[in-house]
Parts: structure tokens; C-alpha cells; sequence
């Protein structure tokens, strides 16, 4: 236990070092990024309350190290959903279920090019599964990050099964927050939890790789994960009461499964 504080400063630090080479790129000061762990850390504070028991400014002050004046501003401030993520959300919905769904599905199974307004259309497509926003703002989303495109006869043609925004673009920056905050949370949850009940956390890993390899290792990673995520999408979308209102059970439950591909250089570890 004597080596517990040592380690768990070694793995903040290891951590933080991505985080914070995103955050000097997009020019946010310490200063800045002080102001939001200290809200952070208000906030989980507040959320470790006794239950059945109001936080106490008092008690969070004491948790947190804060002033008292420190956390009573800190809890007035409103930290919102930033408006990108549920644009990402979305949008993700509808690539998903035109992928998925048997309506938008031609006869070999792949993605029907829709027509824009009808049955069967693509403004069916977002009134189902895209939440209440005009079929329109959906359409020139996916145009913008090049997820679909317009035939020569009118129609909406899927160009990718997965909606990726483009780099740079407020939603990658926004699933930053909501990704990277679920994969914590699940490590969280299985420090705290019995082993019964822990959530599946594993990874593969090599540092001696050739890198002849690498293009097709990525190939391999790209479509493996992409059929294990759109067979549990499908799973997960019929007993979804958005998109299954017959489902039975109490709803509101909230699950996700990431999957994530990474690489490194022998120059870059060297830096």
C-alpha cells in the first residue's frame, strides 16, 4: 500500500500528457485548465455525497481542498452538454440505423440510396431515429463530413457506414469529453467493484512490431471492430425504447462499448 499514492500519480501524469498536448494545441492556458479541474472536481465531490444527504458546501470544501468560497461559486456555474456532442449523437443514429434497419436496406442488404421526402426516404430515416430535428439539418451534417452524397436522380446515397466528423471539428473535440469520461468511468467502476461484477476491460498489446505490418493490422482492427460494433448496435437497438417503444422493461439505462486503435514510432516514444 506504501507504493499506492506513487502510483496513482504515475498514471494521473501518464493520464494527463495527452490531454494536455490537446489542450496547448488549441491554445487553452493552465490557468484555464485549473479553473475546470477545480469545477471537476467540485462536482465529484457532490456526487460522493452520503446518500440521503444534501452536499454540504462545508463538506465539500473539506473533501476537495477548496475554500468554502471557492466551491459555493463553482456550484452556481451550469457546465452543459455541449450543443456538438448531441449533434454527433444524432447523427450517429441515422447512419446507424440506415445501416441497420431491413426499411433502408436494399435487396442484397447494403444501404438503399434514399429518396428525400416519402416512404422509405430519408426524411423517414431521421423522423424515426434522428430525435425531433428537421430532416434537412441531418442531411447537410452528413454532406458537410462526407457521409453521404446526392445521386444524379435526386436521391441520398451512404458513402460510410460510421459518421465520423472531420478532424478538427467541434464534435471530435466535444467526444473528447463523453469518450475518453466512459472509458474512466468503466477503469473507476472495476477498481471499486468485485470481480463478479466488473466490466469487460481488455486490450492487446505489442512494442516490437514490424512496420510492415501496420497497414494491415489496421485494416484487420478497422473491420473487425466495425462488424462487432453494428452487430451489437442491432442488438442494442431492439431492445432501445427510442427505437423499440414495444420494449419491454424499465427503461433509461445507459450502456457503451468503445473500441479504439492506436500506434506509436520508435521516434515518437523517443520524444
Amino acid at each position: 500500500m506504501d507504493s499506492l499514492p506513487q502510483t496513482l500519480a504515475h498514471a494521473m501524469r501518464t493520464l494527463l500528457r495527452p490531454l494536455v498536448r490537446i489542450l496547448l494545441r488549441n491554445g487553452v492556458p493552465f490557468a484555464e485548465f485549473c479553473e475546470h479541474a477545480k469545477q471537476a472536481y467540485v462536482d465529484a465531490a457532490a456526487e460522493l455525497a452520503v446518500p440521503g444527504r444534501k452536499p454540504s458546501i462545508s463538506r465539500i470544501a473539506v473533501v476537495t481542498g477548496l475554500t468554502r468560497k471557492e466551491v459555493s461559486r463553482l456550484l452556481k456555474m451550469k457546465d452543459g452538454e455541449p450543443a456538438p456532442v448531441e449533434r454527433y449523437n444524432r447523427a450517429a443514429r441515422v447512419v446507424s440505423a440506415w445501416v441497420r434497419e431491413a426499411d433502408f436496406r436494399d435487396g442484397s442488404g447494403r444501404p438503399m440510396a434514399l429518396p428525400a421526402e416519402g416512404r422509405r426516404s430519408f426524411a423517414e430515416l431521421v423522423r424515426r431515429y434522428g430525435g425531433d430535428v428537421p430532416h434537412r439539418a441531418v442531411l447537410d451534417e452528413l454532406v458537410r463530413v462526407g457521409a453521404v452524397t446526392h445521386t444524379r436522380d435526386g436521391r441520398v446515397r451512404l458513402l460510410t457506414r460510421a459518421y465520423v466528423p472531420r478532424d478538427g471539428d467541434e464534435e471530435k473535440l466535444a467526444i473528447l469529453g463523453t469518450d475518453v469520461a466512459d472509458l474512466v468511468s468503466s477503469i473507476d467502476h472495476n477498481l471499486v467493484s468485485a470481480p463478479e461484477d466488473a466490466f469487460f476491460q481488455r486490450k492487446v498489446s505489442y512494442d516490437n512490431l514490424i512496420e510492415p505490418c501496420l497497414p494491415e493490422l489496421r485494416g484487420r482492427a478497422r473491420r473487425r471492430a466495425q462488424a462487432l460494433l453494428e452487430h451489437l448496435d442491432g442488438f442494442m437497438a431492439r431492445h432501445d425504447r427510442d427505437t423499440n417503444p414495444k420494449a419491454r422493461g424499465e427503461a433509461g439505462n445507459r450502456a457503451v462499448l468503445g473500441i479504439y486503435y492506436y500506434e506509436q514510432s520508435p521516434e515518437d516514444a523517443a520524444q
